[in-house]
C-alpha cells in the first residue's frame, strides 16, 4: 500500500434512513480512529506457578476522535442533534486504501471553541456503542 493523504481519513455520519446515507463531517482537519480490545483476568489461585491467566476474547471498542473548522453544514447539525439526543447513529470511518469501518457510535464529547482573532474550531469525541463491521477496498 502507498501513503496516502490524512485528509482522506474520513468520518461520515449516517442519516437513520434505509438505505442509510451516510456524510461527511465537515471541516475536520485531523482525525484519529483508534481500536482497543480489554482482556478479561481469569486468574486464580490455582493458575500453573500464578502467572496471569486471559480469557480469550475479551471487550472490543473503537475511540474516534477528530477537530477542525466550524462550517454550520449539515453534518454539524446532525451531530449536534445526535448529542443532545445522547442517540448513538451509524458512522463510518473512511480509511484511505484500506477499508471502511461502519457502526453504531455515541458522541461522547462535543466541543466548540472560538478564539477572539481566530475561527471557531470544532472537536468531537466517538465511542463504538455497538458491533462493527470492516469492509476491506
Amino acid at each position: 500500500m502507498s501513503a496516502q493523504m490524512g485528509r482522506n481519513l474520513l468520518v461520515k455520519i449516517g442519516d437513520g434512513g434505509s438505505p442509510e446515507n451516510f456524510i461527511t463531517v465537515a471541516g475536520l482537519r485531523a482525525t484519529t480512529l483508534a481500536f482497543n480490545a480489554q482482556s478479561i483476568d481469569i486468574t486464580d489461585n490455582a493458575s500453573t506457578g500464578m502467572w496471569r491467566e486471559l480469557l480469550a476474547g475479551g471487550i472490543k471498542s473503537a475511540t474516534i476522535s477528530g477537530n477542525g473548522v466550524f462550517k454550520d453544514a449539515g453534518s454539524d447539525e446532525t451531530l449536534r442533534q445526535a448529542f443532545f439526543d445522547q442517540a448513538c447513529p451509524d458512522f463510518q470511518i473512511v480509511i484511505p486504501g484500506f477499508g471502511t469501518v461502519t457502526g453504531p457510535f455515541k458522541i461522547t464529547a462535543l466541543q466548540y471553541d472560538g478564539p477572539f482573532d481566530g475561527e471557531v474550531k470544532l472537536s468531537l469525541t466517538l465511542a463504538s456503542a455497538g458491533a462493527l463491521s470492516f469492509t476491506a477496498v
